[in-house]
C-alpha cells in the first residue's frame, strides 16, 4: 500500500514508536493488510514532514514487534496480523468483597492490555540473557529509564546514586539495615505503613511514632524527640498517605526538611504514590537531597506484581553500604522484570498505565462519595483507600466483626498504630481486582451499617 500515511497528531509518544504503534492499529483496523508494501522510508518521511531516520527507527520498531519485514531489493511488508488481547481474567467469582489490600484497580481496557503484552513480547526477544545475573543496581539502559521516570518528580540524580531494586519494601529493609542498629530510635507518623513495623521489628529497631495533624508530622514535635531520643532516621510516606490519604504541603515538607538538617537526620521517603498525582508536591529528595532516601515503588503506580523501585542514595559513597546490603539479601532485581518495566517506560505504556490508574480511581472515589454518609471518611481523589473515623457508639472490632460475617474484609486501625492504643477507625480499600459494582455494593453495605447502632446491626448476624 505505497500511499500509506498514518497521522502522528494523535499520539503523544514518539514518533517512531507512533509510526509502529499505527501499523499495528491499520492492521486490525482493516487498512492495512498481509503482505501489504509499506511506502519507501524517504518518500514517507517527506510525505510526514519528519526526518528519515525517524522513519527507519519506525520500521525497525515495527519490525521487532513482528508486524512487518524487509525483503532486499523489495521493501517492507506487511507480514504478520496483531495479537488480539483477551479479555483481563476476572477474579473466580466469590460473595467475599476484599476491601483490605491498597492496590491500584487494574486495567481492563483490552488495547492497553495488548500494549503491555507487546512490551512484555519484545523483552522476550532477548529472553536468554535476561535469565543471567547482573551486577546490582541494574543496566545502564534501566537507569536510563529509571531516570526518564523519576524525572516527572523532578529528580535528576547522577548514576552512581540511582539504584534498582527488588522492590519498596526490600529497599527500605536495605536502607534501615545501614542507618540503624538494633535497640537504635526510628521515627516514623503516629499512624504508619504496616511494612515499616515489620522492618522495624525484624532489624529490632525502636519505632517511634510523631503525632500528626492535617498536614502530616508535627515539626515541633519532630524537634523534641530529635534532642530527646537522638533518632537514627525519619521514615515518611509523604504522599497519600497510608492509611490517612493525606499528603504534606510543601511549606510542611521544607520545615520537616530543616529540623532534619538541624539535627542530621536521614529522611527515608517512601513515595510510593508519589506518582498518581499529576501535580505533586515536591518529593524530600528535592528540597534535601543530600538527607534524603527516596524510594520510588512501581507497585502502586503501575502494579504490585512488578516487584521494582527505584532508589536514589543521598550521595554516591551512601550507595556503597547500601549495594552491599541488597546484595547479601537479594543479590540483584531481576532482570526480567527491570527490563518490562524500562520497556513500558520507554514506548509510553507506563504513562497510559498510570492515566488509568487516576481515571478509575477517580470514579471509584465518586462511588464513596456519593454512597457513604457526607464526612464519614477521609481520603483523596486519587487515592486507593478511604480512612474511616466509625461514629460512637461502633468500634472497630465489631464493626470488622460485622463487616467479617457478611463477607466484606476492611483492616482496623491496630495495623498502622505506633505506640497508644489506636483509635477507633478503619482503612476501606477500593482498588486492585474488585470491580466497581461489587465495590459500590460493598460500600452500600457499610453505608446502611453505619446507619444502625451495633446492637441492631449484629441482630440480624
Amino acid at each position: 500500500m505505497p500511499d500509506w500515511t498514518p497521522d502522528l497528531t494523535g499520539s503523544d509518544k514518539p514518533r517512531y514508536l507512533a509510526i509502529a504503534d499505527l501499523i499495528a492499529e491499520d492492521l486490525r483496523s482493516g487498512r492495512l493488510s498481509i503482505g501489504d508494501r509499506l511506502p519507501p522510508q524517504r518518500q514517507l518521511a517527506a510525505r510526514l514532514g519528519v526526518d528519515f531516520t525517524t522513519v527507519a527507527r519506525g520500521y525497525v520498531e515495527a519490525k521487532k514487534r513482528g508486524l512487518v519485514e524487509s525483503r532486499v531489493g523489495r521493501g517492507t511488508f506487511v507480514c504478520a496480523p496483531p495479537r488480539q488481547a483477551p479479555p483481563p481474567p476476572r477474579p473466580a467469582r466469590s460473595d467475599f468483597v476484599d476491601l483490605s489490600m491498597n492496590l491500584p484497580p487494574e486495567p481492563d481496557d483490552p488495547a492497553l492490555i495488548a500494549r503491555m503484552q507487546d512490551g512484555v513480547a519484545e523483552v522476550s526477544r532477548d529472553l536468554v540473557s535476561l535469565l543471567r545475573y547482573q551486577a546490582f543496581g541494574g543496566s545502564p539502559a534501566d537507569k536510563d529509564a529509571a531516570s526518564a521516570w523519576l524525572g516527572r518528580r523532578s529528580l535528576v540524580p547522577s548514576q552512581d546514586r540511582l539504584f534498582v531494586t527488588p522492590g519498596a519494601h526490600p529497599a527500605l529493609l536495605g536502607i534501615f539495615s545501614i542507618l540503624a542498629a538494633p535497640g537504635d530510635v526510628v521515627l516514623c507518623e503516629e499512624l504508619t505503613y504496616p511494612g515499616m513495623r515489620a522492618i522495624a521489628a525484624q532489624l529490632r529497631l525502636k519505632l517511634v511514632g510523631l503525632p500528626m495533624d492535617a498536614d502530616g508530622v508535627d515539626p515541633d514535635a519532630f524537634k523534641s524527640s530529635c534532642e530527646t531520643l537522638k533518632p537514627k532516621a525519619i521514615y515518611l510516606n509523604p504522599t497519600l498517605h497510608n492509611p490517612t490519604t493525606l499528603t504534606i504541603p510543601a511549606t510542611r515538607r521544607v520545615a520537616i526538611a530543616a529540623v532534619a538538617r538541624r539535627y542530621n537526620v536521614p529522611i527515608v521517603e517512601d513515595d510510593a504514590y508519589g506518582f498518581i498525582p499529576t501535580q505533586g508536591q515536591p518529593p524530600f529528595a528535592a528540597i534535601a537531597p543530600d538527607l534524603t532516601w527516596h524510594v520510588a515503588g512501581l507497585a502502586k503506580c503501575i502494579g504490585a506484581g512488578l516487584r521494582a523501585a527505584y532508589v536514589v542514595a543521598p550521595d554516591a559513597r551512601s550507595g556503597w553500604p547500601f549495594a552491599a546490603a541488597m546484595r547479601a539479601a537479594n543479590v540483584m532485581a531481576s532482570p526480567l522484570t527491570a527490563a518490562i518495566a524500562t520497556r513500558w517506560i520507554e514506548d509510553g505504556a507506563a504513562d497510559t498505565i498510570l492515566r488509568f490508574i487516576r481515571a478509575e480511581t477517580a470514579a471509584r472515589q465518586q462511588l464513596a462519595a456519593d454512597i457513604l454518609p457526607k464526612g464519614s471518611f477521609r481520603s483523596d481523589r486519587l487515592s486507593f483507600n478511604l480512612w474511616m473515623e466509625l461514629p460512637k457508639p461502633w468500634t472497630r472490632s465489631a464493626f470488622i466483626g460485622h463487616m467479617g460475617s457478611t463477607r466484606i474484609g476492611v483492616v482496623a486501625s491496630d495495623a498502622f498504630t505506633v505506640g497508644g492504643d489506636p483509635i477507633e477507625a478503619i482503612r476501606i480499600c477500593i482498588g486492585g481486582p474488585t470491580g466497581r459494582e461489587e465495590i459500590r455494593s460493598a460500600l452500600e453495605y457499610i453505608a446502611h451499617a453505619l446507619a444502625q447502632s451495633p446492637a441492631h446491626a449484629l441482630q440480624f448476624l
